[in-house]
């Protein structure tokens, strides 16, 4: 079992984010009570077994104070049982890490950390308008380390506008000194509703050139294998098998439940979303009422999320599950396509298992797209 919690608050907006949050934290509390609430009212969603991950996500999860934090763990530990290896997965900005915050993540059982620092170059920090600074951003990995948090993941944003790679080559050597055991390394998206998607639209900004970004990719994934991490997702990399399992839980679709407003849940059949919006959430979880809607999963549906998903990953998708929850249409409709896409050397097959090549894995979504049933 999994469960995501999604706390909706960030200290300031940051320009290319278009996840819910509000940076008004005036009903913080009563938002967290709420949770929790949610937690009781959908304990029976998942089935019945040990808790395997927890994932405060967000937002800004690293917002959260100690009470507020103890209280959503002893709600948990209260209505589910914990498998005695649980990973328990916070997400942090850097400016929250504090030494004596960090000592008491650990003392409340976090013992896996994911840091949004994206770039460890100043002035790429201002142009995103995130809220620390370079010095912040080496320092809190080393302020975790030495609390006894060595389960770190640092996220780092590539394909930033620059005359160069020599900024990219930096951010990546200043991660292997910090010797962080994962890192997730993402594509810099304009996304429309953000403050990058109204300057584009206003030509403040030019749109991230395909090429560039390409190249910024390679670049990436020879430096990271270089230093001994494996891809074992497109965006995600792993020294010593140091997986997100919560993550893995996803792409490898797992039922999860997920709280909070926004959060979504999945249990095989269907998917549910939750408002977003804070004030609706509040209001409806105050009155015993789940503020989500409900999406019945077609074979179609189920059979496009497990391509989606699990191309992206190592182990890939395995032919005979597509086949099952396709009713054997999968087959049918995608033999052309992945006949053409194995003579472009982008998809191999391996004892019944489809995969990316290497080649394949900069056209990740548009082959997963291209394969997708009606």
């Amino acid at each position: 079992m999994h469960l995501y919690i999604h706390i909706p608050f960030c200290k300031q907006a940051c320009h290319y984010c278009d996840f819910h949050f509000s940076t008004n934290t005036a009903s913080k509390s009563a938002i967290v009570e709420a949770i929790a609430r949610e937690i009781v009212l959908r304990k029976s969603y998942l089935p019945q077994g040990d808790m395997e991950t927890i994932y405060f996500g967000g937002g800004t999860p690293s917002l959260l104070d100690e009470a507020e934090l103890h209280f959503l763990l002893e709600t948990i530990r209260g209505h589910f049982r914990l498998s005695p290896d649980a990973e328990i997965t916070l997400e942090a900005n850097p400016d929250d890490l504090s030494a004596a915050t960090l000592q008491m993540f650990a003392h409340a059982g976090i013992n896996r950390l994911s840091i949004g620092i994206q770039s460890f170059h100043e002035p790429h920090l201002r142009f995103m308008n995130r809220a620390h600074s370079a010095t912040e951003a080496e320092q809190c990995v080393k302020l975790a380390q030495q609390a006894g948090i060595d389960n770190i993941s640092i996220d780092l944003i590539y394909a930033i506008p620059s005359e160069n790679h020599d900024i990219l080559l930096s951010d990546l050597s200043k991660a292997f000194t910090l010797n962080v055991p994962h890192i997730s390394a993402y594509c810099l998206t304009i996304e429309p509703k953000t403050a990058f998607g109204s300057w584009l639209k206003k030509k403040k900004i030019s749109p991230i050139e395909e090429e560039y970004a390409a190249q910024q990719f390679e670049i990436l994934l020879q430096s990271l294998l270089d230093h001994g991490y494996e891809q074992y997702e497109i965006s995600n990399f792993a020294r010593n098998g140091r997986y997100s399992n919560h993550n893995s839980s996803y792409w490898k679709q797992h039922p999860y439940l997920g709280v909070g407003p926004s959060a979504h849940s999945y249990n095989g059949a269907s998917r549910q979303y939750n408002v977003s919006n804070n004030a609706k959430y509040l209001e409806a979880v105050q009155k015993d009422i789940i503020p989500a809607t409900l999406e019945l999963l077609s074979p179609a549906d189920q059979t496009n999320e497990y391509l989606l998903t699990g191309l992206r990953t190592k182990w890939g998708v395995e032919l005979q599950v597509l086949e099952k929850l396709s009713a054997g249409a999968f087959a049918l409709q995608a033999s052309e396509e992945l006949t053409s896409m194995s003579r472009k050397g982008w998809i191999r097959q391996d004892s019944g298992v489809l995969l990316l090549t290497q080649a394949g894995k900069l056209f990740a979504d548009r082959i997963a797209s291209d394969l997708f049933i009606d």
